[in-house]
């Protein structure tokens, strides 16, 4: 239900956007006494969450915290500590504190035990609205549409919003912005923060495509610039390549080496193999203007005994039947070599064994950011305090998506959003304290 807030009225913090990251700093403000009132633009709160869970709500992970915060790439050395006071185990016992029990998949993914977001979403909201003492009724206000502020240039005026009965002014003591990135734009990330936030000199990094998929350079066996040949999207695009290695380097040497699966689409590629290597692709492509990848078809086996398979006799049988039944290799696995593959390279032993084992793809642009998983770039981080405050307009604070980070799928995304949601809830907290 949604709040009715009278026009200019003075409160004591408002946070912008229901996401987990607005959640979490409501909570924060909310145990501290705090009357907080949280927007969002959507009818409800927390829809990217619940469509992220809706194949299994994957919580966090559970490889050790040095290796966990590695994740992160260059941006390690500035959420350390916010990981460090509220990492994975520190969210598993926030979920139980829900009635939410977790366990531990066979890939050290964290999960609830009955795989879904929606139950958590609900404990968490009847919380927020009906919380211990002293904890203040969080009064949440949908189809509120954040526009800037008054004053566009300054952030101590009163924040504007676009209501169910017409603009509204609000004037906050303090300010959390949790408003997602670019990614997703029908469940209300759309980036149309960015210029509010540029007008008010707040450093902002350009938001990118992560956890993305990219499109391919045409073969030049089939005389094409870009994309598949029809044949091959046609018959193939959605099937996963299972079982394979890929391989890439970033522009500063970085070397990606992963075994998984990803799919192929009728532009590129995606999944999630691709998704992990997807930072070192894109900055590829952003000094380059194309990335090249290698596909391992037969990562468990070495090349060389890929080599003597394919050049034991085939007698009368097809080379398909041949690599079929030497190798296991058929199906899309099939397809890829003779796409990228010309006549003479199929039926040279040496070429087709190298091939094989290091095929050469290569990736024009990553596509489009709504279409992401997540979103790299936003605030930077040297505009902020360590309580994630904006230094240059006290009682402004930022969490989640909208800050410049970026990490791969497997429950990093959600940890450090979460993360940064207690960090700006608490420092917003102190910091009207202090006042």
């Amino acid at each position: 239900m949604t709040a009715f807030l009278p026009d200019a009225s003075p409160i004591d913090v408002a946070v912008i956007g229901g996401g987990p990251a607005g959640l979490m700093a409501a909570e924060r403000l909310q145990a501290q006494g705090l009357q907080v009132h949280l927007f969002d633009a959507m009818p409800s709160v927390g829809r990217k969450f619940l469509l992220a869970g809706k194949g299994g709500l994957n919580l966090t992970h559970a490889e050790g915290f040095d290796a966990f915060v590695g994740r992160y790439a260059e941006r390690t050395p500035v959420l350390h500590p916010l990981l460090e006071a509220f990492g994975a185990d520190a969210l598993r016992e926030w979920a139980a504190g829900l009635g939410v029990a977790t366990f531990v998949g066979s890939s050290q993914r964290v999960f609830p035990t009955d795989m879904k977001a929606a139950p958590l979403l609900r404990a968490w909201l009847q919380r927020l609205r009906h919380p211990a003492a002293p904890g203040v009724p969080v009064q949440f206000h949908m189809r509120h549409r954040w526009l800037g502020w008054q004053d566009g240039s300054d952030p101590s005026s009163p924040l504007r919003f676009d209501s169910p009965q017409g603009e509204q002014a609000v004037q906050a003591r303090a300010t959390v912005l949790a408003l997602g990135g670019a990614s997703w734009a029908r469940l209300g990330s759309d980036g149309a923060w960015q210029p509010w936030l540029q007008q008010a000199g707040v450093a902002l990094r350009p938001l990118a495509p992560a956890n993305c998929g990219f499109d391919v350079a045409g073969s030049p066996v089939h005389g094409r610039e870009e994309g598949w040949t029809p044949l091959l999207a046609e018959r193939w695009a959605g099937q996963p390549f299972k079982s394979v290695r890929l391989r890439c380097t970033g522009v500063d040497g970085e070397v990606f080496d992963r075994q998984g699966e990803f799919v192929l689409t009728a532009t590129g590629i995606e999944g999630s193999l691709v998704y992990a290597a997807s930072r070192l692709l894109r900055g590829r492509i952003e000094a380059e203007g194309r990335a090249g990848i290698e596909i391992d078809l037969l990562p468990h086996r070495t090349a060389e005994w890929v080599l003597e398979q394919v050049r034991h006799p085939r007698g009368s049988r097809s080379l398909s039947s041949h690599l079929k039944s030497r190798l296991g290799i058929d199906g899309l696995k099939l397809a890829m070599l003779s796409e990228l593959l010309d006549r003479t390279a199929m039926n040279d032993p040496q070429q087709l064994a190298t091939a094989i084992k290091a095929l050469p793809v290569t990736l024009l642009r990553p596509r489009p950011i709504d279409e992401a998983i997540s979103s790299a770039g936003g605030v930077a981080f040297e505009a902020l305090d360590d309580q994630l405050m904006v230094r240059q307009h006290p009682g402004l604070f930022v969490a989640g998506e909208m800050l410049d980070w970026e990490a791969p799928t497997g429950g990093y995304l959600l940890t450090a959003t979460m993360a940064s949601g207690v960090r700006a809830g608490e420092g917003a907290a102190r910091w009207l304290e202090s006042r």
